[in-house]
Formats: structure tokens, sequence, C-alpha cells
């Protein structure tokens, strides 16, 4: 009998960012494949209307407020998850912050840290939370959803950038570190995507069509396709992938 790579059945996710947007595909996903999935994002009632949606389609799924730029709350989350259930076995970083949009030598210091405390220091203590659990049960995957800004900074963007590179490096260093453990640590860098979080690049008809002519494919991402290649990350498929930053940017990096 063929054993489905893709099967998540019995596997305990938690993800990060999900009410909307990349998060929630790639939570909703999760599900449809058989794992329990803790849908996270700050507000509570924002991740309960996506765990109902997980529930009403027959998938296992629980709301859990966590605000990811405050380490307490990141403990709190990862510490009840375990408790509930046991055990974690996959965590996907995807909360991110982006606060300010134009040139770096005309940001404030508060909309700097603000990034720095939520896209690195939020990423980096939820893979010790998680990736410690993991560790004393014999191994899991983390997936960090990083950006094609940490390969090739875009204009506007510098210190959202800097945060991004940040990931792909602890990703690979992580990997390294966690491979003994049987934890994969991996990234994925998205394009862009239609999401409210990319909004500024797609929602103008004329910086759409702008940016959808530097794109090799011609169009701008769906949050499902993100989502897909998580699913492979998380996966048996990708059982000797660790290390690794799959880029989905429909050529942008080409």
């Amino acid at each position: 009998m063929q054993i489905d790579p893709f099967d998540l059945a019995g596997r305990v996710a938690l993800v990060t960012g999900a009410s909307r947007g990349i998060g929630e595909a790639i939570a909703l996903l999760l599900a449809q494949h058989g794992a329990t999935v803790a849908v996270t994002s700050r507000r509570q009632e924002s991740c309960e209307a996506v765990a109902a949606k997980i529930r009403a389609a027959g998938g296992k799924a629980e709301a859990m407020a966590c605000h990811i730029g405050d380490p307490a709350e990141i403990t709190r989350t990862v510490e009840d998850l375990c408790k509930r259930h046991g055990r974690i076995d996959i965590l996907v970083n995807n909360a991110a912050t982006n606060p300010y949009f134009g040139p770096a030598l005309d940001m404030d210091l508060a909309a700097y840290q603000k990034t720095v405390d939520v896209n690195i220091r939020g990423y980096f203590w939820a893979s010790v939370e998680a990736g410690r659990r993991m560790r004393t049960q014999g191994g899991g995957a983390i997936v960090n959803v990083a950006s094609v800004n940490g390969v090739r900074p875009m204009d506007g963007q510098l210190v959202y950038s800097m945060t991004k590179a940040a990931v792909i490096n602890m990703t690979q260093g992580l990997a390294k570190e966690c491979g003994r453990f049987g934890i994969r640590v991996n990234a994925l860098l998205p394009g862009v995507t239609e999401t409210k979080f990319a909004s500024v690049l797609h929602q103008d008809a004329r910086t759409r069509a702008m940016v959808e002519k530097m794109l090799p494919l011609g169009r701008i991402a769906q949050p499902g396709e993100m989502a897909a290649a998580v699913l492979y990350l998380v996966s048996d498929a990708a059982s000797y992938t660790t290390g690794s930053c799959i880029t989905v940017d429909g050529g942008w990096l080409a």
C-alpha cells in the first residue's frame, strides 16, 4: 500500500499570522492534509474565524491569540498548545510587520524597532520555544516565511528587507544546529502575493501593471501558491530537505 508523503494526520501545527493572507492559506492547507492546526494572530476573533472555517470543512483547528512581538506571549502559546496536545510537530513562522514604506533616512526609531521585534526576535523566539519541545520529542519541522526582499532589497522597504535577510540566515544556522535532533528548518521566499500585507503593490492598477510587467510569469501570486510550498517543506516528502530557501516568486529573482 502506497503511503501519502503529504499526509499530516496526527501532527500538531502552529501557524503564526494565520488570520489572513498567506498564513490563512497555510493553515487551511495543513488542516486539509490532516494536521491539527493552532491558528494564531494578535486578535482572538480573527483566529477563531479561520479556525471555524477549518472545522466547517472537517478539519481540526483551534484559535490562539498571540502577539509575535511579545516573547512572553510566544512562550505562553507554545506551552498551552503542548499541554493540550502533548507535542508540537510543525511551526510556521509567518507573522510579520512592515509599518513603514519609504526612504530609510526618514524612518523613525519606533517603526524600526517594531519591525525588528516582530520579524527577527519573534521568529527566533518562536523557533526556540518550539524547537526545545521538538528536540525532546525526537523531531519536527520549522518553516520561516522570509521574502525575496531578503535577497534583493526593494526600494522603500530597507528595514523590512534587512529583517528578511536575517530570517534566511537564521534558517540556515538553525538547520545546522538542529539536524542532529531530527528537526528540519527551511524557509519560503514569497514573491509579490495578493494579500492585504502587500496591497501597496497590487491594489493600484498602474502599480500592479508595472509589477506584473517585471515578472516572467506575468502575474501576481495567490496565497495558496505559497501554502503549497509550505506543505511540501513540513511533510515527509521533504524528509531530506533542511536549510533550504525555496523561492516562489514567478521569476522575480531570475
